[in-house]
């Protein structure tokens, strides 16, 4: 992939090294995710809202990794060893919290979320590169995108809640490991 603008936020540097998660976008995801999570407790700290338990080991583990992650699946992440999984209902509120404050986003064609590692605004257009042989999923905006998207949806007179594109293919490691 190459980058859409200069000023571009992306994770498209990334090197794969194995399918297992231990590529170097997971470990660069890994080593964000601290720094995505204190800015999420500061959001959440200005807004007047609250960080709860759940909601924070949801983010944790879905910032543990880079692919997409179910509702059920987080749940058995995150519930207590031993213990009863907790309920898809709770599981499913933490994520619809986590989806409103922006720290993660829904993946529509997986049903699946996955932790955003930045401060998108409420009209930013994110573009979603789903790789369909190792799962990754990298993340990018531009202005140009948006420009392009607003572009539609005026043509359509078409006003959008939430403006996401999902494009699934073969990221660069897949397809090098291919030929």
């Amino acid at each position: 992939m190459t980058k859409m603008q200069p000023d571009a936020h992306t994770h498209d540097d990334h090197v794969h090294h194995t399918h297992d998660g231990n590529c170097r976008h997971a470990e660069d995801h890994r080593r964000h995710a601290a720094e995505a999570l204190a800015r999420a407790e500061r959001i959440c700290r200005e807004r007047g809202l609250r960080l709860t338990p759940i909601r924070r080991q949801a983010l944790e583990a879905l910032h543990a990794d880079h692919r997409p992650i179910g509702a059920y699946d987080l749940a058995d992440r995150i519930s207590p060893a031993g213990g009863r999984r907790l309920a898809p209902i709770s599981i499913y509120r933490a994520l619809d919290f986590l989806v409103e404050q922006g720290f993660v986003h829904r993946l529509s064609s997986k049903n699946a979320y996955v932790a955003c590692l930045h401060g998108h605004g409420a009209n930013e257009v994110v573009a979603f590169l789903i790789c369909e042989s190792c799962g990754g999923v990298d993340e990018d905006a531009s202005p140009a995108m948006k420009k392009a998207v607003a572009a539609i949806a005026e043509t359509r007179q078409f006003s959008p809640s939430h403006q996401m594109v999902e494009i699934v293919g073969r990221c660069e490691h897949c397809r090098n490991a291919a030929s």
